[in-house]
């Protein structure tokens, strides 16, 4: 019977190379013999790794060879966007990087406001930001902390790069708090002009943006508005 563990090897290298941008859509892949050799696995073992990744749309099999998948679909199940909810690494997903383009104290908007249950001329912190896999632009979003955040974890207000990543874990630490509740709210719209600037789309494209909750007792720990360009994916299962 193939190993689980070398499977799972083959499968998350793969996997992880095609995510980060790598190998790019139409990228052949070595053949199965030279995975083979190389990982030193039995050909059936190579076989179902490469039907794992086939399954999840990540790579396409011809006469000709294996290739990365023209439209790699990156999804999130409901059990994947808890755990990561539950981890609180960041709003990121597994092989993407982020660039922060402002971090800043402001007096927020009302409805920011109304969501922090903040008083008139109280600030919160802004941080926007945007996120890829090799030069692919995968999410746009807007995070806010309640300002007393920022005296704990000084890299909220930090634009440097890798300041992003782990963000919410620190908040978490420095603070004290726990999440225990998490919402989203998606819709489907056009894009307007910042938001297809900074995709790289044309005005009016196609997105899907959302919204993010997450918070204890006290009130709301962090706040985020995001959007995805078209043909990405964030899947739901439903668990019996």
């Amino acid at each position: 019977m193939p190993s689980p563990k070398t499977f799972t090897k083959i499968a998350d290298h793969f996997r992880e190379r095609i995510l980060s941008g790598e190998l790019e859509p139409g990228a052949k892949l070595p053949t199965n013999r030279e995975i083979a050799g190389q990982w030193q696995a039995a050909a059936a073992t190579v076989s179902r790794a490469l039907q794992a990744l086939q399954v999840e749309n990540f790579i396409r099999t011809t006469p000709r060879g294996t290739y990365v998948a023209d439209d790699p679909r990156w999804t999130l199940s409901a059990r994947d966007r808890l755990a990561r909810v539950q981890r609180v690494k960041s709003f990121l997903a597994e092989g993407e990087t982020s660039r922060v383009t402002a971090a800043e104290l402001i007096t927020p908007p009302l409805y920011v406001a109304e969501i922090f249950d903040l008083e008139a001329e109280d600030q919160v912190v802004r941080r926007e930001w945007l996120a890829g896999r090799g030069k692919t632009r995968t999410v746009f979003a807007v995070t806010w902390y309640p300002a007393p955040f920022a005296a704990l974890v000084p890299d909220l207000l930090n634009t440097a790069p890798g300041r992003n990543h782990g963000l919410s874990a620190r908040v978490l630490e420095a603070t004290g708090r726990t999440i225990t509740h998490a919402r989203d709210d998606m819709h489907a719209r056009p894009a307007d002009a910042r938001e297809a600037s900074a995709l790289g789309l044309p005005v009016g494209s196609p997105i899907l943006a959302g919204a993010h909750r997450w918070s204890d007792a006290e009130g709301i720990i962090e706040y985020g508005e995001w959007c995805l360009p078209p043909r990405f994916t964030i899947g739901y299962e439903y668990q019996p």
